[in-house]
């Protein structure tokens, strides 16, 4: 192990922002299975899955099978990623271990649909902001967060190849018709999981090709604050005008959820006849990605 991951990060597990960044996503998991999930016998993936079909089997208490069952991956997360995440991810199950077992909430419905969508959709928002304070409160998001540094998937791709058996399992044990509506709520869980890990500032290419390129130029440095990167390229090739072909500028610039719809509507306002595509990225770092107004 390094010494930067032997080193503790007290600022960064005492910082404000991700203590409240964690309770709340305990708070959210804590209601998604209380309130939906384990009244109801359904499952979601990973360990808490695997804690809630032991729990069905052997009638022993969940808070404690959902610390027991994710302190291997506390000291595996501890060796791959150091001892401040360790450390966040103990904190973080001794939270849920005891909001488990010292909060009550009668079930909220007894609908099943309603139970795997809004089920799956709590505890993924609950997962998604524990992840954003720098932790986890399942043991299967660590491979999966390992995963995505080595070879680039996301954690939904990771997470869903190691819950095939738990769902086999679940469908021996509580029947097809739960076990199918446990799939349901796994979808609801990663998509609500993603969208909050990934957040409203998700990164997107936006590329642009236009006859009036150094007006967009302007705009999108000038007014919005983003950096371009300008590809040289060749426009035509039409069918039937084939050989008519004139130089043109492909403008790249990399923006946020937020900034996209923006920019789209100011560059058809230039040129309606402008040309754009997206590409969806998982990962940009460097450049000027974000625009801080001086106040």
């Amino acid at each position: 192990m390094s010494l930067d991951k032997q080193l503790i990060n007290w600022q960064e597990i005492v910082h404000p922002k991700n203590i409240l960044l964690n309770l709340l996503g305990v708070a959210f998991i804590t209601l998604a299975l209380k309130g939906f999930m384990i009244p109801n016998k359904f499952l979601d993936g990973g360990v808490i899955g695997l804690s809630i079909l032991v729990h069905e089997l052997v009638h022993v208490p969940f808070a404690l099978l959902v610390f027991v069952l994710n302190l291997p991956f506390v000291f595996l997360g501890r060796r791959l990623l150091g001892n401040t995440f360790a450390l966040q991810y103990l904190l973080t199950l001794s939270i849920l271990a005891i909001s488990m077992a010292t909060i009550n909430i009668d079930a909220v419905t007894s609908d099943k649909l309603l139970i795997a969508l809004f089920g799956g959709c709590l505890i993924g928002i609950g997962m998604g902001l524990c992840i954003r304070s720098g932790s986890v409160a399942d043991g299967f998001e660590i491979l999966a967060v390992l995963t995505t540094k080595k070879i680039g998937l996301n954690v939904s791709e990771v997470i869903f190849g190691m819950n095939t058996l738990l769902f086999l399992a679940a469908a021996w044990y509580f029947g097809i018709t739960t076990a199918l509506y446990s799939i349901v709520t796994y979808f609801s869980a990663v998509k609500s999981l993603d969208y909050v890990a990934d957040g409203l500032e998700q990164y997107t290419s936006l590329n642009i090709i236009s006859s009036k390129s150094e007006e967009i130029k302007s705009l999108i440095v000038e007014k919005f604050g983003k950096g371009i990167t300008v590809i040289k390229g060749e426009r035509g090739y039409l069918p039937g005008k084939f050989k008519e072909k004139t130089d043109c500028d492909i403008i790249v610039t990399i923006v946020t959820r937020l900034e996209l719809l923006r920019i789209k509507e100011e560059v058809r306002e230039l040129d309606p006849n402008a040309f754009m595509f997206i590409h969806y990225i998982k990962e940009a770092s460097g450049g000027i990605l974000r625009h801080k107004q001086k106040h």
